[in-house]
Parts: structure tokens; C-alpha cells; sequence
């Protein structure tokens, strides 16, 4: 799943969302949730990532959160853009 931590922008909500992912897998897949829920787990995970990533993709916002959460997942140096940057 795609994470980066984002900044407190201090208008969270003061309820927690117990069924979050669900609804995303539901509105990504038109399916209902006792559909959802009996998916297989590597299925249902993912679906999951599929839905988060679309919704992310839609608003400025959220393509940036994913360049940062690509970004973060990155393990091999880019050399190319350090050569720019340094020289050498």
C-alpha cells in the first residue's frame, strides 16, 4: 500500500472511519460490502491498493502524495539526477 506521512493540515475529523477501505473496494469494484467481505485476502488487499492509488490519482493532491510515497520506496540512488547536481 502506497504510505507517506502527511502534514496535520488540523482539519482531521474527530471520528475514526472503521469501514475506509472497505468503502473504497466498494466503489472501485460496484460491488457491495458483503462482497467485500468475502474476498480473499490477497484479493481484497489488491483491490485495495488499486482503489487507493485511482482516488489519489484524481486531485493534484493526491498525485503528489504518490510521487512522495514512490519516492520514499525508492532503494537504488539516481544517479543520473546526482551527477546533475554534483558534477562529477
Amino acid at each position: 500500500m502506497p504510505y507517506y506521512p502527511r502534514e496535520d493540515k488540523g482539519q482531521e475529523i474527530p471520528y475514526t472511519l472503521a469501514t475506509r477501505p472497505e468503502k473504497l473496494v466498494m466503489d472501485y469494484c460496484h460491488i457491495n460490502i458483503y462482497e467485500v467481505q468475502e474476498m480473499e485476502i490477497d484479493v481484497y488487499l489488491f483491490f485495495l491498493r488499486e482503489a487507493m492509488i485511482f482516488e489519489n490519482s484524481q486531485t493534484d493532491e493526491g498525485r503528489e502524495y504518490l510521487q512522495n510515497c514512490w519516492r520514499i520506496e525508492q532503494t537504488k540512488p539516481d544517479r543520473q539526477k546526482l551527477k546533475e547536481k554534483y558534477g562529477k
